[in-house]
């Protein structure tokens, strides 16, 4: 597949370094040299502006199978995008930091009158990054939550106290819930593939997937998620920060939300209704400790600045907030905070990269999400015809992969070894990156 970016931004270059193994990659920005992360990678470069049409044919746009536009200004990406339709009718993927720009977008795409002239892909990264930390807070402990099958399924990821049951056990001796499989296990920042003799220890992170009811009871009866999330303390008020509070609003949890800019705050104050706006600095522990940060059950950074964010974090951590999820805008800065003790350290560049890949999968196969900072992947994929009455302990995949659930019609199944496969089913795989690809060849799916 032929890949145009353009952009030499952070994002990007983490499309370029995902991509660029298996495609043929080709960046278009106006700087002459690019940085050393992607001159190590085996790319093309056309200078210039992608809503130029003489650099669009110089990077070969009428033979392109996508063309993403991810710079830093959303009016260049929009028009780029348009024009690079326009010329080939190639697939279009366009970066948007503004609401107004998606909805916009979306509306074109969806309206006879625009005809061919329209952006198959919009991407609004600061949203999908306020959904996946929408769905961590509603969870009490989890590190991360994915929804399945309608919401019938789930993954959840906990991380392992030395004073839990099941610490220093074996997985075949633990007694999880039925309808509960663990999936994956992280060791020292390394995922892998469990089986029933493995040990589970001290600060391991423990996947699992299953259906919401055995999730729930396995959640009760092992991580003490027996309290809900009552109260958020938001420190940022942003486009995040905002969208995150009008989320919780609709769940009826207390939240307060702390900005540092006066006019920001009288803006958001008018689109929230039972939402605590505080005019002040996040930074400022007196402040933090006045308004009670400390009794909250969650707080979550999500300025636009990644020291900003780690300073506020650890200033609630010492306060005694439980949980404390932050924004990440560097993502090789994530190991960095999760070491220093911050609970969930979360980029939007990570969910932009997930959408990304998903719009550019297969059509028979999708990925529905990652774990672990990209190494683990969970796909879904159809039964296809010769799988058959095929018993699931009879498949020899070809890596470690573990099907979490089976989506049949309108019900789900948490599989056994002894659980008959049939034409058709939708199969929930879970599975680390590096192996994705020989999972996907081995139910024949094709590039």
């Amino acid at each position: 597949m032929k890949i145009i970016i353009y952009g030499a931004t952070d994002i990007g270059c983490l499309l370029a370094t995902e991509f660029f193994e298996d495609h043929d990659i080709t960046i278009i920005d106006n700087e002459e040299s690019l940085s050393d992360e992607f001159n190590r990678l085996d790319i093309s470069f056309v200078k210039g502006n992608a809503s130029n049409i003489n650099v669009l044919n110089n990077a070969d746009i009428h033979n392109a199978d996508v063309f993403i536009a991810c710079t830093q200004l959303d009016e260049a990406n929009i028009v780029a995008c348009l024009t690079a339709k326009k010329m080939s009718g190639v697939k279009t993927i366009c970066f948007v930091s503004k609401e107004e720009y998606k909805c916009t977008l979306n509306f074109e795409k969806n309206n006879d009158f625009f005809g061919d002239f329209f952006i198959d892909y919009i991407v609004w990264p600061e949203e999908l990054l306020t959904q996946d930390i929408f769905r961590i807070v509603t969870v009490a402990h989890a590190l991360d939550v994915e929804y399945f099958a309608d919401g019938q399924a789930r993954l959840l990821e906990y991380k392992l106290d030395s004073q839990n049951s099941i610490a220093n056990k074996k997985v075949k001796d633990c007694g999880f819930t039925d309808g509960t499989l663990i999936v994956g296990i992280t060791r020292n920042c390394e995922l892998f593939i469990p089986n029933g003799d493995t040990v589970l220890l001290p600060d391991d992170k423990l996947i699992f997937m299953g259906t919401s009811h055995s999730l729930d009871m396995l959640a009760g009866t092992f991580f003490y998620e027996k309290e809900n999330v009552k109260s958020v303390a938001i420190i940022g008020g942003g486009n995040v920060g905002l969208m995150l509070a009008q989320a919780l609003e609709s769940l009826k949890i207390k939240a307060k939300v702390i900005e540092k800019d006066y006019e920001r705050c009288e803006c958001i104050s008018q689109y929230l209704k039972n939402t605590l706006v505080i005019n002040g600095d996040g930074t400022n522990l007196s402040l933090l400790s006045e308004e009670e940060i400390g009794d909250c059950d969650v707080a979550i950074s999500v300025t636009n600045n990644d020291e900003r964010n780690l300073l506020c974090s650890l200033l609630c951590k010492q306060l005694g907030v439980k949980r404390v999820i932050a924004r990440v805008s560097k993502v090789l800065n994530i190991p960095l905070f999760e070491k220093v003790g911050i609970d969930i350290a979360i980029s939007p560049k990570n969910s932009a990269i997930n959408e990304v890949k998903n719009d550019l999968a297969e059509t028979n196969v999708d990925i529905l999400a990652t774990v672990e900072q990209g190494q683990g992947e969970v796909l879904e994929i159809e039964t296809p015809e010769e799988f058959n009455n095929k018993k699931v302990m009879e498949l020899k995949f070809p890596a470690n992969a573990i099907i979490g659930v089976i989506q049949r019609k309108h019900s789900v199944i948490i599989p056994k070894g002894t659980t008959i496969l049939n034409q058709g089913d939708t199969l929930i795989i879970f599975t680390k990156a590096d192996d994705a690809d020989a999972i996907k060849t081995f139910f024949k799916v094709k590039k």
